[in-house]
């Protein structure tokens, strides 16, 4: 079962689809969800944040002032300033 994402900026969505991994930064280190993953909420650290495609794909996100929030793999990243990298 693939993850459910969701990243937006405070002014518009950044990426949404299909994961089997997300990895983003957080102020306590870096964090990576998976399919199955326990309930988290935390804060973003300025960082980025790498999306892995359910076909393999990569996306990078630069990303700054938020939080990220995972539940029943959905996970939702909300942050002030957001930019698509690749």
């Amino acid at each position: 079962m693939p993850l459910q994402v969701s990243l937006v900026s405070a002014s518009a969505e950044v990426w949404s689809g299909e994961a089997s991994l997300v990895v983003a930064k957080t102020v306590e280190g870096e964090i990576g969800f998976m399919a199955g993953h326990e309930p988290v909420l935390a804060v973003l650290a300025e960082g980025q944040v790498r999306i892995t495609e359910t076909s393999g794909a990569k996306v990078i996100v630069d990303a700054q002032d938020g939080f990220v929030s995972v539940e029943r793999d959905q996970v939702t990243i909300v942050a002030g300033n957001a930019a698509l990298v690749s």
